[in-house]
Parts: C-alpha cells; structure tokens; sequence
C-alpha cells in the first residue's frame, strides 16, 4: 500500500450514527438508489417496442440509450460532487430523485425522437448521480470498518431496482397481445408512468432522512476546486487505474443492459412478456450475490485477510467477466442467461469494491468530488460510448443482425481493459487516512 500527504490531520471525533437511525437511513438510501436504477432501466426491456411505435433506427436507440444519458451525467456530475462535499446531502438526493420521475414521465408520453431524447436525458439522472451522494451519506452514519457492508445494502437497492425494471416492463408489454392499452396509451407508454408514479410516492421516505455530521475531514471542507484536484492528484496512481478498471466494466454492463432485449428479441426470437421476469430474477439474483461477495471481500480485504487488499476481489471478478461477456452468442437462452448473471454478478462485486475503496481512502471533503468525477468518467464511457459501440461494431460486421456478436465483442474487450486498470491500481492502493 502507498501512504499519501493528507490535507491536514483527519478528524475522527465525531461518532458514527445510533444503530437505529443508521438503519433507517440505510434504509431510505437503499429504497431511492432502487427507485432511480428502475427509472434509468425501465425503457431497455420495451426498446423494441419504442422502436416500432416511433419508427426510430438502431442508431437512435443508441443516442437514447447512450447520449442522452452521458450529456446530463457528464455536466452535472462535478457540481453535485461539489455539492455533495459543501451542501445538504439529503436536499441534494431528493431534488435528484424527483428531475428523474419528471423525465421518465416525459418519456412516458414521447410523441417523437427528440422528445424521448430528453425524458431519457432527465430519467436516468438518479440512476447514476444519486450514488454519490447515497455513499456520502452512509460513509458518516457507518465507521469504515463496516462501510463494506452498508455498500452492500445501497447496491441491493440498484440490483432490486433494476430486476423490479424489467419484471414490470415486461408484463406490460406482453399486455400489447392480450389486452387493449390501458387509456389509449401503448404499453411501453404505461411502464414508464407506472414507475414514475411509483417514485413519486417514494419521496415521502425522505421525512425520515436528516443529514448527519460530516467525519473524518482533513481539512476545510469549503477547499478551493484546485485543491480538490490536487489532492486528487496526489492518489493519481491509484485513482486513475482504479477508475478505468471500473469505467470498463460499466461499459460491459451497460452494453449488456442496453441490448441483451434486443438480442433475446432478434435472436433468440423472444417477447418481453416472455422474458422480461426470468431477465429481472437474472438481474436481482446475480445483484444480491455480487454485492454480497463484493461487501465481504472489501471488509475482509480492508482488515488484512484478503492477499491484496479489496481489490483483490476485482480483479479475480475482472478475470471471470471476459468469458461471461459472450453470453449474448449463446447457443440457447438459457445459456444467455446464465453468462448473462456471471457477468452481472462479476460487476455487482467490482463496483462494490470500488464504491467502498472510495468512500475509505479518500478524506470527507473530496469524497463526492472523487465519486462525482468518476461517475462523469463512467457516463462518458459506460452510456456516452458502449451503447453506441455495439450499432458500430454490428455495422462492420455486417449489419443490424450481427448485434449479439457485436456486443460480446465489446464486452469482452472492455473486460480485458478492466481487468488490466485492477492490476495497476493495486499497485498503489493507500492507506486510509485515520479514523
């Protein structure tokens, strides 16, 4: 581990959180971060649907599915960092929450391609951004030694929150053959506002939400935005490879959540009624076991029992994620599904693992600067370009029906870009900074 020159000297008087009100902020955390995953989620089981009701091409379901959600991400990611180091976190999280359910309505009632552009712009906004501010917020009610474990619960809800996505869209869907649409609105139309309705009512958790006192500052939380990049800089040789060994495997990830639909719809010939709840139990099951090996390998790597550190456990999950990103040239759906859940759970423990080694090494006060950065870092690459790769790649191979090669290709090269960013970065893993 490499010993890095803190602000000043980290202050740790301040205990953690009662048990009680660490649950139930847990809690609430855990039921917005699962809101914002199935509105950022909810359009990809119906985007064959959206396809044909608004004539769109495979290129402006990649702008949808990619673009429109790295714009909003890329720009706003650092100020709301910035925020989330500086201002009322639980503010923050609530006016995050509700700019998505106002975008996924939009979407809801789309007419056209720049409209639907936008509401996805606005929808996925607390798929994303909500993160940082959720792991600020756990990082002060929880002392780091179990830190690991409360990243546990927040990436449950995004795995519960993704899997509810494609269950609920999917039965819509299948409405489309069976049913006539409820209001006159189609049914990929319905599950965007269900779930936008949904969100709506979630927003009373947030009166049983306070923000708590800030620990382990190392200096003055109000440093100039030169500083924060300076400190920054100082973990460059861990930071840098740590976030494009995780920025890679979002890409996979978010190739694979995109266009795994598309795939079992061409392909392997199937409706979204037909797979949509087996691909949200995929979704779920593989969430919860990659946040729970992933939780346990970042405590037990922090307290010395894993060779390597926590990042031990990324890099064997790095490892595994190159075999498993062929799961859409699988010979049977059942084979795609089971890929499929290796490299989602290979994910799941990834991003736990970096998620936790964020909020530990790096001080309070570029905390959600550090997290905000990256998430810019993973909007350009994980929405802004792999969406947008598997179209281009299917293209050079020959058209709109190589899209399953198309997208094993690209996630098994990101997983080998992964896979190399782990092994740099825990060359130069820090010491925490004193609690």
């Amino acid at each position: 581990m490499t010993a890095y020159a803190p602000l000043g000297e980290v202050s740790g008087d301040i205990a953690p959180a009662r048990r009680s009100t660490m649950i139930v902020a847990i809690a609430v955390l855990t039921l917005n971060l699962l809101i914002g995953a199935a509105l950022r989620l909810v359009f990809a089981p119906v985007v064959e649907l959206a396809k044909a009701d608004l004539h769109l091409s495979d290129t402006q379901l990649g702008l949808i599915q990619g673009i429109a959600g790295a714009l909003p991400i890329a720009f706003l990611s650092l100020p709301l960092g910035r925020l989330t180091d500086r201002a009322n976190r639980v503010r923050l999280l609530a006016g995050i929450t509700i700019v998505s359910i106002a975008g996924t309505a939009l979407a809801g009632m789309a007419s056209s391609f720049a409209m639907l552009f936008a509401g996805r712009m606005l929808g996925v906004l607390a798929g994303f951004c909500a993160l940082p501010v959720a792991i600020s917020i756990a990082a002060d009610l929880v002392a780091p030694q179990l830190r690991g474990r409360a990243m546990l619960f927040l990436q449950l809800g995004l795995m519960i929150g993704s899997a509810i996505a494609f269950a609920v869209a999917g039965k819509l869907a299948g409405l489309a053959a069976s049913a006539l649409p409820v209001a006159g609105l189609a049914p990929w139309r319905q599950a965007q506002l269900l779930l936008a309705g949904a969100g709506l009512l979630s927003m009373a958790s947030f009166l049983l939400l306070r923000d708590p006192p800030r620990r382990e500052i190392a200096g003055n939380l109000d440093i100039p935005l030169s500083e924060a990049f300076a400190e920054i800089g100082r973990r460059a040789g861990f930071i840098v490879p740590l976030y494009i060994g995780q920025v890679t495997v979002v890409m996979a990830d978010m190739a694979a959540s995109v266009w795994a639909a598309p795939v079992l719809t061409r392909d392997y010939h199937l409706t979204p009624d037909r797979f949509g709840g087996w691909m949200g139990l995929v979704i779920l099951l593989s969430g919860i076991l990659g946040a729970v090996l992933g939780g346990l390998a970042a405590d037990f790597g922090q307290k010395g029992k894993l060779p390597g550190g926590m990042l031990a456990a990324a890099i064997a999950a790095a490892a595994v994620s190159i075999p498993a990103a062929f799961f859409a040239v699988m010979p049977s759906a059942t084979d795609f599904a089971w890929a499929l859940g290796l490299l989602l759970t290979c994910g799941g423990v990834t991003g736990l693992v970096t998620a936790t080694a964020l909020s530990v090494y790096m001080p309070n006060e570029v905390r959600g600067f550090c997290l905000g950065l990256f998430i810019v870092v993973g909007a350009v690459g994980g929405l802004g370009i792999a969406p947008s790769l598997v179209p281009w790649v299917s293209a050079l191979l020959g058209g709109e029906g190589h899209v399953g090669l198309a997208l094993a290709i690209v996630g098994a090269v990101t997983s080998v870009v992964a896979l190399v960013g782990f092994v740099f970065a825990i060359r130069h893993q820090p010491l925490p900074p004193a609690a």
